[in-house]
């Protein structure tokens, strides 16, 4: 395995310097040499005989449980696809994320090429799931569909990268200065080790493409997606035997239940606001009046500033108990930023349109989130060029336990694009310089 070094990121100040290290060359070091023109029909060809490799890879990436607090796991497919670097010849690094937070490491591939073009690919090893969910939903093919376990969130982005890789290495694309690949282990539970490497990659790449994935009635270039917030909810009652004395206590149980209750009605308090009441616990044992419950809400909006409106009207409401004497505390955090968009996005959107309609492929452009959040967003936070996103595959029931897949049809178009636009976007960067 090439695998350089394991290196330990404890500030933001030195993740600048980590990205700049071990790159590999596929091109002469001197920017005058002739860059070879690449034709649309060649990859076309090769995007097509990479449909069933990619199913393949999809396969294997399914079969690992990596949920994002589950390392040994993330060991596991760290390994996967260090495999898959290592047959296509390309070196890479596993870096640790900076912060309190254990999460796995992530991998870093750096790629020379002839330009000048800085251009970012990044997905996200990490699902929602827990060890034994796989059972739910092993992978199969069926009615052009292939599911499986985080096959669309994110296996399939990772998989889009692996093999996007191997097609431009055969057709000698290396129009671009520098392609980086980031491939981070905790997205799941807000990228808390790792986004400070992904800002520190969006502040040094003129180009960063997310590869999540996108709709199934549509496909698309998301250049918008939602802010995210957490209410954390306690209330703290009193303990008491449920049979002979129940009067005694203060029930936490009811309380919190009332809480979420009267709370419910905060979603679209603006428009695009999300509230949902997703975690809860109380109680220690059977027999005993509850004397602490938590609740915890997940919370979605269009821009960071609606999250004032929403703590403030949660704070509001939380003062009406049910239970006398119970004691109810809010914790409001804020944590990833909107994805907003840009000129520079919407410029490489619309080069992004004008590659697929070379193939008759359909491809919008959204500009308005509608719920999820990325690590993106992360990465515009420091860029001055464009961030965009879901050039993952077209996929649906990411987050469920047992209804994930991606559609088998726009596997051959989205390595199509993704190549193309890696080659024709580095070649525009360097007539503009």
């Amino acid at each position: 395995m090439k695998i350089f070094r394991t290196l330990r990121i404890f500030m933001p100040l030195i993740v600048a310097p980590i990205l700049a290290m071990g790159s590999l060359c596929w091109a002469p070091s001197s920017l005058a040499a002739e860059l070879k023109e690449i034709q649309a029909s060649q990859i076309e060809v090769l995007a097509n005989n990479e449909v069933p490799e990619l199913l393949k890879t999809l396969e294997e990436l399914v079969a690992i449980e990596s949920g994002s607090t589950d390392l040994e796991g993330l060991a596991k497919i760290q390994a996967a696809i260090g495999k898959k670097l290592d047959g296509l010849g390309i070196p890479y690094q596993l870096i640790q994320g900076s912060g309190n937070t254990k999460t796995g490491a992530m991998i870093l591939v750096k790629i020379k090429g002839n330009g000048t073009a800085k251009i970012a690919l990044i997905a996200h090893m990490d699902t929602v799931y827990q060890k034994g969910d796989s059972k739910k939903q092993p992978f199969k093919v069926a009615d052009g569909k292939a599911y499986g376990l985080g096959i669309q969130d994110d296996r399939a982005g990772i998989a889009v990268i692996l093999h996007t890789l191997k097609m431009i290495k055969t057709a000698g694309i290396n129009s671009f200065g520098e392609l980086t690949v980031l491939i981070n282990a905790d997205e799941e539970i807000g990228s808390p080790g790792s986004k400070e490497t992904i800002m520190a990659l969006g502040e040094a790449n003129d180009l960063v493409i997310s590869c999540e994935t996108s709709g199934t009635k549509a496909d698309y270039v998301r250049l918008a997606t939602s802010s995210i917030a957490r209410a954390d909810l306690k209330v703290q009652g009193k303990a008491a035997h449920s049979g002979a004395n129940p009067e005694f206590g203060r029930n936490a149980l009811y309380e919190m239940a009332h809480q979420v209750l009267q709370t419910r009605d905060l979603n679209n308090i603006a428009p695009g606001v999300k509230f949902n009441w997703t975690l809860a616990q109380a109680g220690t044992v059977r027999n005993m009046i509850p004397f602490g419950a938590t609740a915890t809400a997940d919370i979605r909006a269009n821009k960071m500033s609606d999250f004032d409106l929403v703590e403030e009207k949660l704070k509001e409401k939380i003062q009406h108990h049910l239970i006398p004497e119970t004691t109810v505390t809010l914790d409001f955090v804020r944590s990833r930023p909107p994805l907003v968009p840009t000129e520079k996005s919407l410029a490489v959107a619309k080069l992004t349109q004008s590659i697929a309609k070379e193939i008759q492929w359909p491809l919008g452009i959204l500009e308005t989130p509608t719920g999820g959040g990325t690590d993106a967003a992360y990465a515009q936070i420091r860029n001055r060029g464009a961030v965009i996103e879901s050039f993952g595959l077209q996929g649906f029931g990411g987050h469920t336990d047992n209804a994930e897949y991606i559609l088998i049809e726009s596997i051959k178009p989205r390595l199509f694009i993704t190549s193309m636009l890696i080659d024709q976007y580095s070649r525009q960067h360097n007539s503009a310089k």
